[in-house]
């Protein structure tokens, strides 16, 4: 007879985080490393699946300033160097050691279940507490904004305790819980896409195939149609289809028909895949693109996902979460230590300054702008380390003028590259 489960008792905490992902992990570590006391709550068991697997360079110094870089550089994880994209028979890359931006250069391509799985776990080796499989269900923000707030918890086997915090950090991703729980929603201005996606594997045999890149492939004919390829160190990859819901529809069968029609429709994809195997069920997210009317108050903060989600195309996802954790918590620590701060202009401003960077070429993408400059065949060197830096996740780098003035810059290099092409 198994031993009755010990109901969790009522607790009081400095910080609590919803969710053990990349930024939550991240945040929890930062915390911990300040001395304050930090409980995170996930709703999953890891390693569980996710997408989002391909980092940007970015994203290395937040993982070196969590403590976490010997592990994941340990790990085993495919190396990633840069991006490549194909349009047509068009071939190009961008070497991010190549950028304009200071910093890390490269980085790696990861299975997120065992990725996630490794942040969390050496964060707990740092001695965070992680409890697994605790859903938040409410939130009591308390009667003024100096007040602590009250989180209903459920743990696995449906016991309810309660947390009580001076600060609580949303990062639960796409469960978005506090945004639901305190009606923050808001509709994108992107339109709505959905993608489809699976693991494979790959069996490539093309020797010119670049497993240290990204490949970013454009439909022939379609070009709001793309498609990733994300190989790993295991003989596998990452593959997936994005698109507008209309432009899909055509497509008959399940999934796995599906996203394999479409993949069939990319000749340069249909090669390199012929002999490929599916090796769990196809998956898809629809409507994905997300946006809140409030990212972060004195009681409250919403990082990475939780707060906004734009689109896969760049693989901003993680780096997003990343920042976001970074400056949250070094905001926060400032609040614990009983200073003034201002949420919106010392948090919420400095991150969409980038967010809306990653923005400004996600538009730019799917309108087709993007696409002309990433398929030019003449490209100035300055200025392709400077959008190569953007696209290494360094978007927050106001002194890259295709950061500090993203759209006036880049329609500027958008109507060079059309007009060189007319006029040839």
């Amino acid at each position: 007879m198994d031993a009755p489960q010990e109901t969790p008792r009522d607790i009081n905490i400095d910080v609590v985080i919803i969710g053990a992902g990349p930024s939550g992990a991240i945040a929890a570590s930062l915390l911990h490393q300040q001395g304050k006391q930090v409980l995170v709550l996930e709703k999953q068991h890891f390693p569980r699946f996710s997408i989002g697997e391909s980092l940007l360079p970015y994203c290395m110094q937040f993982i070196e300033q969590a403590g976490m870089l010997e592990a994941v550089e340990q790990a085993g994880f495919q190396f990633k160097n840069g991006a490549a994209f194909r349009h047509n028979g068009t071939y190009t890359t961008f070497d991010f050691t190549e950028k304009f931006t200071q910093g890390p250069g490269t980085t790696f391509q990861v299975q997120r279940g065992q990725f996630d799985k490794l942040l969390a776990d050496t964060a707990v080796s740092q001695g965070v507490e992680i409890r697994y499989g605790h859903q938040v269900n409410d939130i009591d923000l308390g009667q003024n904004a100096s007040s602590t707030s009250i989180l209903t918890v459920t743990d696995e086997h449906d016991s309810v305790y309660r947390v009580t915090a001076k600060y609580v950090l949303d990062a639960s991703g796409f469960g978005r819980v506090l945004p639901r729980l305190l009606h923050l929603e808001k509709p994108s201005n992107l339109p709505a896409r959905s993608a489809i996606f699976t693991h494979i594997e790959d069996n490539i045999t093309d020797a010119s195939f670049d497993r240290e890149k990204i490949l970013i492939s454009v439909h022939p004919s379609q070009k709001d149609i793309w498609y990733w390829l994300i190989p790993f160190s295991d003989g596998r990859c990452s593959v997936g289809v994005v698109a507008e819901p209309h432009l899909i529809e055509h497509c008959q069968g399940d999934l796995k028909e599906q996203l394999w029609q479409l993949l069939n429709e990319e000749p340069g994809l249909k090669a390199l895949l012929s002999n490929a195997k599916v090796l769990q069920p196809c998956a898809s997210l629809k409507g994905y693109s997300a946006n809140v009317s409030t990212l972060a108050t004195s009681q409250f903060a919403l990082l990475g996902n939780a707060g906004e989600f734009l689109d896969p195309v760049f693989s901003s996802g993680v780096t997003i979460a990343m920042q976001s954790a970074s400056m949250a918590v070094e905001t926060l620590i400032k609040q614990l230590d009983g200073n003034e701060v201002d949420w919106q202009q010392d948090y919420a401003e400095p991150l969409m300054q980038g967010v809306n960077t990653f923005r400004t070429y996600v538009q730019a993408w799917y309108d087709g702008r993007f696409q002309d400059v990433i398929f030019y065949d003449d490209p100035n060197p300055t200025i392709k380390q400077m959008i190569c830096s953007i696209l290494a996740g360094y978007a927050w780098d106001t002194n890259n003028p295709f950061v500090k003035d993203s759209e006036r810059r880049l329609n500027m290099i958008v109507d060079l590259c059309r007009d060189h092409n007319k006029a040839s």
